[in-house]
């Protein structure tokens, strides 16, 4: 409990004044995020959950996308959960969306969003902020229905750019409590070795970008 509240704290002290630009500073490199999106493909009237829902960008993009699905986020920091609401309820979304917080790394879905389980999961740029982001990808598993997947984007391990330009922005990110997981794939592997699932993995823009795709069989 008092990792919980203390990294929702971390989390609320970071975003506080960062939620009002936040969307417009990271479209610039939290790329990855929209090809992410569009190869979610839920049902017509599916069920979309994202952890780590942030300003709520996300779900207003998936909630477009597929016009017909029921949208579910939450996060562990109430700041950016007042952002998300706004986002969402100004893009004409509220009545097809249920926020909540929560730590992903053990909640309880059907008690705070009122479903146990969920076609689609996605996780945008959160693991590299979790500390127990392991945890949280087992979890998520464990909330999909038959045939539902797991789709996470994050940092990759930027093999293919110039190792000062590999050393510069892992500083730079260091600065934001952000840590890439460099064995993201290999945990990806790992989890559907174990929860009886299917994976596939994409690199994106010199390997910039990573997107894992966990496949619960049905």
């Amino acid at each position: 409990m008092f990792a919980k509240i203390e990294h929702g704290r971390l989390m609320d002290r970071v975003y506080r004044h960062q939620r009002h630009f936040y969307d417009a500073t990271r479209k610039y490199y939290l790329l990855g995020r929209d090809p992410m999106l569009a190869g979610l493909n839920p049902p017509e009237r599916g069920s979309v959950l994202e952890i780590g829902c942030g300003t709520g960008r996300n779900l207003v993009l998936a909630g477009r996308a597929y016009p017909k699905t029921s949208l579910y986020g939450i996060d562990i920091s109430n700041e950016m959960l007042a952002t998300a609401r706004k986002k969402i309820a100004a893009s004409g979304l509220g009545d097809r969306a249920v926020l909540a917080y929560a730590d992903a790394a053990k909640f309880e879905p059907e008690a705070i969003l009122g479903r146990r389980e969920f076609d689609r999961i996605f996780i945008s740029y959160a693991v590299s902020m979790i500390p127990q982001w392991q945890a949280v990808m087992r979890e998520a598993v464990n909330h999909l229905t038959p045939g539902g997947t797991l789709h996470v984007v994050d940092f990759g391990d930027l093999r293919d750019l110039p190792g000062f330009a590999r050393r510069g922005l892992y500083k730079w990110l260091a600065w934001y409590h952000v840590t890439p997981r460099n064995d993201l794939f290999e945990v990806a592997d790992e989890i559907a070795r174990t929860t009886d699932a299917e994976v596939e993995t994409h690199r994106l823009y010199r390997g910039f970008a990573w997107i894992s795709v966990l496949r619960r069989r049905p």
